[in-house]
């Protein structure tokens, strides 16, 4: 029996997205560095061929958060249970650090998004993580300095958490406010807590849907990874 789809399109307020979905306990979902790859910046290319090499492959996959100039996290990553970046708190310009900002966080067959300052406290110890920002739903609320007028559009993706504990990724086909995007996770897809990746870069990886975005160079990706069937 085929599997049922896991990427939709989904039209809201005056934008469109697709929106994938995962069960942590069935879908294995993992965090790639550039570094892990060898390269200078990250492409979904690079990750199949390092699959690949491996018995694997990635059925699915988006850039995964912010970055410094040399493709190096800006925050914490942790990969495969090993730390690649340090959590960071500091306070600086950017979306990164319009706080709340927060983690995304996969262990034990559940994944979670939580704001830095409560995971700082929590005293995890996640097998795959990411940090970025701003938070988009925090606690069922929007983020505080998003205006529902803005004039900043942008293409913009970003993962929350649906009630049944699986994990959404969503990206917008067309430039959208933060306000918007953030009424997306909340409002449609029931999200108590999701998380802004990016915006300059929003990409995605789907061979369901026919889709492979080469533009951009990453320096994180998360993947959903399956083993090759021989």
């Amino acid at each position: 029996m085929a599997e049922p789809p896991k990427c939709a399109e989904i039209d809201h307020l005056s934008g469109r997205y697709t929106v994938c979905t995962f069960d942590p306990a069935q879908d294995t979902i993992r965090l790639y560095g550039a570094a892990a790859l060898g390269k200078v910046g990250a492409t979904y290319d690079q990750l199949n061929t390092h699959l690949l090499r491996n018995g694997q492959h990635m059925s699915f996959a988006m850039n995964g958060g912010m970055y410094h100039p040399g493709y190096g996290p800006v925050g914490l990553l942790v990969e495969h249970g090993r730390q690649t970046g340090a959590l960071n708190r500091a306070d600086a310009f950017g979306n990164f650090f319009m706080k709340p900002n927060g983690v995304f966080f996969v262990g034990d067959g559940k994944v979670g998004v939580m704001e830095t300052e409560a995971y700082a406290k929590a005293g995890l110890a996640p097998a795959e993580a990411t940090q970025s920002g701003p938070m988009l739903v925090i606690d069922g609320n929007i983020h505080p300095r998003f205006l529902p007028d803005a004039t900043s559009l942008q293409i913009r993706n970003g993962v929350g958490i649906l009630p049944d504990g699986h994990v959404a990724f969503a990206i917008s086909t067309v430039p959208v406010r933060f306000h918007d995007f953030a009424t997306l996770f909340r409002d449609r897809l029931q999200c108590r807590n999701a998380l802004f990746l990016d915006g300059s870069i929003s990409s995605l990886y789907s061979p369901e849907i026919r889709r492979h975005d080469r533009g951009a160079l990453m320096g994180t990706i998360i993947a959903v990874v399956k083993k090759l069937p021989w």
